[in-house]
């Protein structure tokens, strides 16, 4: 399996790269500096709309929570390899930064998180394992649940 590239790991797990999500203001999806690439925060879209909504530990169970991380890191691999010209060319996963919207008694940040880091894993093998950062906020752009940035060398 070390020998697979990203896209056939990500084919392997049943999986395909989504569209790239459109900016909701004025910003742009993924943007190139030096070798690496930096993706705006990414929600979780499936075919234009969220696929949960509100907040963890509220209306949202940290199983959807987790779902909604690996939508968010499934559009932000869309929007890094859009720029880094495919999944193929992406040679590491550098940081992820997750916001979880959470209920002030929610704790489990960072088991949402891993969501998106063990799809890392999953679709990139070693080169997946990243640095991170998760927070806790109270509320994301349209009452999403979670909200990713990524960072990748290429």
């Amino acid at each position: 399996m070390t020998d697979q590239l990203a896209s056939e790991r990500l084919a392997a797990l049943g999986l395909e790269l989504p569209a790239v999500a459109k900016p909701l203001a004025a910003y742009v999806p993924a943007l190139a500096v030096g070798n690496q690439v930096w993706t705006s925060g990414q929600l979780p879209v499936r075919e234009g709309k969220l696929i949960a909504s509100g907040k963890l530990g509220g209306e949202v169970t940290p199983e959807q929570g987790v779902a909604c991380a690996q939508q968010c890191a499934l559009n932000a691999i869309a929007a890094a390899a859009s720029i880094a010209g495919g999944i193929d060319k992406i040679k590491r996963i550098v940081k992820l930064v997750v916001f979880v919207a959470s209920d002030p008694s929610f704790t489990a940040q960072p088991a949402v998180a891993n969501g998106a880091s063990e799809l890392m894993g999953a679709v990139f093998g070693e080169a997946g394992a990243h640095v991170r950062s998760a927070f806790g906020v109270a509320v994301l752009p349209l009452d999403a649940p979670v909200e990713l940035e990524l960072i990748v060398e290429v």
